[in-house]
């Protein structure tokens, strides 16, 4: 069996986590296993189902919490199963550590697969700094390049390495994803929502995903949809900015916030419209999980690849325009139905965006590296 060490879970069930699950749940078990090198002693999302699945978890502390500490427990770890280990695959948003490749090359691993899951910076200057130090130096010390995109390659690489990227789409299962109506009912009825029109937005709370727009958006659509509520699903740095924000604009018994949640398809059967105005995205598993759910979509123009549109309901809008512009979009949506079923499977499948048939080519790429 091939054993494959997997940097990537973090405690936050974000989309690197979801990618990373979505594949270690359909991979063939009895040809490709994975364990999981997790930066934080606490638990990481999906944990107990890692677990189940047969996957080792191997805690160390995060570089920026102790940096000996990190070190330490980081050779220990790699000293002790290196040798059971055929590859390491590092999924991450920057090139600003890259101590997990060292390791794997100082301890004789064959394949270092780095994978490149964001298309810009979410740090800062430090990290920024780093990012495209150690781009120069990549080379060195991975064997395969990946990315979710073009645009998450082209923010990873260069040269060479950059001609030999190869994208491993944010593939889904679409069978978790789809519109669930007793789910919906459920969700309303727990927050006492009734027949009003919801708009939702689903990701970590942080700049980057831009919930603050989204909150512009709702306040001057709100003036004239008094009948209309805001859920924010997700939890980050930005919670309480968020939270103060939509307080100073009166809106507490309007807007929701869910923090955390697991079953992200009753959400998405929940809203009648999915608000994504982020800044930046690598390929946005958020974006296609509400494809899958057939919800339409306000999404960010030029933000995330234009063939992640799947759905007809699926509408690019330029940030630029300003929510006043997004309110009268938003307005426009109203009457936009769900995508049905059918053309949600055929298109997902024509996409490459299928998990069930996705996986073929990872597993494909992992045991053959090409």
């Amino acid at each position: 069996m091939y054993r494959l060490l997997v940097f990537g879970m973090t405690e936050n069930a974000g989309g690197v986590e979801s990618c990373i699950m979505n594949y270690y749940r359909h991979v063939d078990k009895d040809k490709i296993q994975f364990d999981f090198l997790c930066n934080t002693h606490k638990q990481v999302a999906y944990e107990e189902e890692l677990k189940r699945l047969g996957g080792r978890c191997y805690h160390i502390t995060a570089r920026s919490e102790n940096f000996r500490k990190y070190n330490c427990e980081l050779e220990q770890v790699f000293s002790e199963h290196s040798n059971e280990w055929d590859a390491i695959w590092v999924n991450v948003c920057s090139l600003a550590n890259i101590d997990y490749l060292k390791k794997a090359k100082k301890y004789g691993l064959k394949r270092c697969i780095i994978h490149s899951h964001n298309s810009q910076n979410m740090d800062g200057k430090l990290r920024i700094l780093l990012h495209y130090w150690n781009r120069k130096n990549i080379k060195k010390l991975a064997t395969d390049f990946w990315a979710c995109s073009e645009e998450a390659a082209d923010w990873f690489y260069q040269g060479e390495e950059r001609e030999n990227v190869v994208v491993i789409h944010n593939a889904i299962d679409l069978e978790k994803m789809k519109f669930d109506k007793k789910k919906r009912e459920n969700i309303r009825k727990s927050y006492d929502l009734g027949n009003k029109y919801v708009i939702g937005n689903i990701g970590r709370l942080h700049f980057q995903k831009n919930q603050s727009f989204a909150i512009d958006v709702f306040t001057e659509f709100h003036k004239n949809n008094k009948d209309s509520v805001l859920i924010l699903v997700g939890q980050g740095e930005d919670e309480e900015f968020l939270k103060e924000k939509v307080k100073e604009n009166n809106l507490e018994d309007a807007v929701i916030f869910t923090g955390i949640q697991k079953d992200i398809q009753a959400w998405l059967s929940a809203f009648d419209l999915f608000l994504f105005p982020s800044l930046f995205e690598g390929l946005s598993i958020a974006a296609l999980e509400a494809q899958a759910n057939g919800v339409p979509v306000l999404a960010a123009d030029k933000v995330i690849p234009e063939d992640i549109r799947i759905n007809d309901n699926f509408v690019f809008y330029d940030l630029k325009n300003g929510e006043a512009e997004w309110c009268k979009k938003v307005e426009k949506m109203k009457n936009v139905s769900r995508a049905m079923p059918i053309s949600i499977k055929s298109g997902f499948i024509e996409a490459g965006f299928d998990i069930k048939n996705e996986v073929k080519n990872f597993e494909r790429l992992v045991l053959n590296g090409k």
